[in-house]
């Protein structure tokens, strides 16, 4: 389990096409499932770390340079993921597997922002073009959703709520990531995020036993699916090609997302839904091809 990005064999890119993939199923999981929303994270997580535990490298933990405010970061960081699942999952509740997925794919924007405030990565004027078509794609998709029901309203709501969590979960990792093991921290914020939605169903009077077989195999899949396959790399990805590079990959998810709902689910694409998949994939195969032009310019530098 324990992996160093900067050793693998495998492309980033590679790396995050499988997470991006891997994420894109938990959506269908979960709008297949009728378990609470908080259980369903809270056992996600919880499995995750459990599967983890034996491969973590907690002897790194002696030689880092972690400190107080080090800490309070990973701890942020795991409340902000605890709080976006249950922003996200709720708002699958209440509104379409697109326009939740695609609200969330405007993530890059606010990483974007952040990175530059927090870490002074400065972002192109070609490049913020790029994440700017992406948004529009987004605000396309979500308009599909205006005057249908106050539910799928809600349900945007949450997922932009849940959208700005992810983002600052993004750019806390990367901050973390400079002294701290990426396995150590994933499952540090793995089961705090489970705790969060511990709590939250404690404090609903929401049962946490009682489930059937059915539903233990469902938070099985959660946490190796979209967890361990798809957030945990995400983690390992934060330190290689940082958290704006890892957030613009997301935007691909509500494509696939949109596609596999249609496939398994039944459910329809709106011309709205059409058009905005097809921008915002637009901004984001821009961005990449950038990337590799700066790649390709710092190399002959």
């Amino acid at each position: 389990m324990k992996i160093n990005p900067s050793s693998l064999r495998f492309h980033p890119y590679i790396l995050l096409f499988v997470s991006i993939l891997s994420v894109s199923v938990s959506s269908i999981m979960i709008k297949s499932s009728d378990t609470p929303t908080s259980v369903a994270g809270m056992y996600r997580l919880y499995i995750s770390v459990i599967l983890m535990l034996p491969f973590v490298p907690w002897k790194t933990l002696r030689t880092s340079e972690m400190n107080k405010k080090d800490w309070s970061t990973v701890f942020l960081a795991g409340l902000f993921l605890g709080l976006h699942f249950l922003c996200w999952m709720e708002s699958l509740v209440y509104t379409s597997v697109a326009s939740s997925m695609v609200i969330l794919s405007i993530q890059p924007l606010f990483v974007m922002v952040g990175s530059y405030f927090m870490f002074r990565e400065r972002t192109s004027i070609l490049t913020v073009l790029c994440l700017l078509a992406a948004l529009l794609g987004s605000i396309i998709i979500a308009w599909g959703d205006i005057g249908v029901s106050r539910e799928a309203l809600i349900g945007d709501g949450l997922s932009l709520s849940g959208t700005i969590l992810v983002s600052a979960y993004m750019l806390a990792g990367q901050k973390a990531s400079r002294k701290i093991d990426a396995n150590v921290y994933s499952i540090i914020v793995f089961f705090i995020g489970g705790s969060v939605m511990l709590a939250y169903s404690l404090l609903n009077n929401i049962p946490l036993i009682g489930y059937d077989s059915s539903d233990w195999t469902y938070f099985f899949l959660l946490a190796v699916i979209p967890t361990i396959f798809g957030q945990y790399i995400f983690n390992l990805l934060l330190k290689s090609i940082g958290a704006t590079t890892v957030s613009v990959g997301i935007i691909g998810e509500p494509v696939l997302a949109i596609i596999l709902a249609y496939l398994l689910l039944g459910e329809t694409i709106s011309i709205f839904q059409f058009i905005g998949g097809l921008v915002t994939l637009l901004g984001m195969g821009m961005y990449f091809w950038l990337r590799s032009l700066d790649h390709t310019n710092e190399v002959h530098a």
